[in-house]
């Protein structure tokens, strides 16, 4: 069983600066892409940033130049630095991770967070 828990959300002024943390813990062989999706009241879920096991990165253009994705394979963990917030970014904001778990019989999970809560006052 794999579980990711996030850390770091809360409530925060406009233009202020949060950090969010994932950690991956559980019968991992190796993770694949991490990510974090964001959820706002009456909306649909969207991607925020993921960045794969070599280091690429994709972005929203919603974040990009205020968000930065980072990960450290050592410790299963993935960050999301999000700087100059705006009341726009309020959501709860999920970790996803895929995680190779098995190689015979070779074996995916998709993995999701509990969700962290990020309140962005105007």
């Amino acid at each position: 069983q794999v579980q990711l828990v996030e850390s770091g959300g809360g409530l925060v002024q406009a233009g202020g600066s949060l950090r969010l943390s994932c950690v991956a813990s559980g019968s991992i062989l190796r993770i694949l892409d991490m990510g974090w999706y964001r959820q706002a009241p009456g909306k649909q879920r969207e991607l925020v940033a993921v960045i794969s096991s070599g280091g690429s990165i994709n972005y929203a253009d919603s974040v990009k130049g205020r968000f930065t994705i980072s990960r450290d394979n050592a410790k299963n963990t993935v960050y999301l630095q999000m700087n100059s917030l705006k009341p726009e970014d309020t959501a709860l904001y999920y970790c996803n991770t895929g995680v190779l778990v098995s190689t015979i019989p070779y074996r995916y999970l998709e993995v999701w967070g509990q969700g962290t809560l990020v309140n962005v006052s105007s």
